[in-house]
């Protein structure tokens, strides 16, 4: 077990997070996961039989100070770190014509400024280990939506993967983005609840993340896009 991965995942209290988590968990590996509501990850910690590999961290993926020290707590915990997930991450569910500035700053600190964050408080570890980076775009992120504020801050978290890419790769320290197609979390709560066609569950997309860490060294999956299959009539 002292000798298992260990990964961090922010925004990992519910949702694909919280599934990369459990994945990650019945794997051997040892997870740190993050988020803003303390009450949300110590239930996740009690579902879950409060297991010996598992630290949960109340903190903002927004805020460097919080970053930095959930990182730090991790490798003093752990003795190293393998992967982050950058996860945390919401939508406005608006656009530029009708929607609120306000939540829009808070949306673009979270989906933009959260990965850059975790990134550079985690790289010193990850050149350590030659580990892993994942972040966690949408297929908002890869195609055009008129107005589309939060599909804006995806487009950024492409950015984000390949320009990162490129500084780390010689490190030995791989990039993966994942881009989620329509899930079925809490992501659409704010939205007034999932839309009426074909979703995928969590589960499905951890699997697709936990596989892209599973790689050997050497081997980087750049980009997977995963969208959901209508099922039969």
């Amino acid at each position: 077990m002292t000798d298992s991965p260990v990964a961090l995942i922010t925004g990992g209290g519910s949702g694909i997070g919280a599934a990369t988590a459990r994945q990650l968990l019945d794997q051997g590996h040892r997870v740190t996961v993050t988020g803003r509501g303390a009450d949300r990850l110590r239930r996740f910690a009690e579902e879950l039989g409060e297991p010996s590999g598992l630290l949960t961290l109340a903190g903002d993926a927004a805020d460097y100070q919080d970053v930095q020290a959930a990182v730090t707590a991790t490798v003093e915990e752990f003795g190293q770190l393998n992967t982050v997930v950058a996860n945390a991450g919401f939508a406005s569910f608006d656009n530029v014509t009708d929607g609120d500035p306000a939540v829009w700053r808070d949306m673009v600190l979270t989906n933009v400024l959260g990965p850059a964050l975790l990134i550079r408080a985690a790289l010193p570890a990850l050149r350590e280990t030659r580990g892993r980076i994942v972040l966690i775009g949408s297929v908002a992120g890869v195609v055009y939506s008129p107005g589309n504020i939060y599909g804006a801050t995806k487009w950024a978290v492409t950015g984000l993967a390949e320009n990162t890419r490129r500084m780390v790769t010689d490190d030995g320290v791989g990039v993966t983005l994942v881009n989620p197609g329509a899930t079925e979390t809490n992501f659409f709560d704010a939205g007034g609840g999932p839309p009426d066609r074909a979703m995928m569950t969590a589960d499905q997309i951890a699997s697709a993340i936990v596989w892209a860490i599973n790689q050997p060294h050497g081997v980087d999956v750049n980009t997977l896009t995963i969208r959901p299959v209508p099922s039969p009539l």
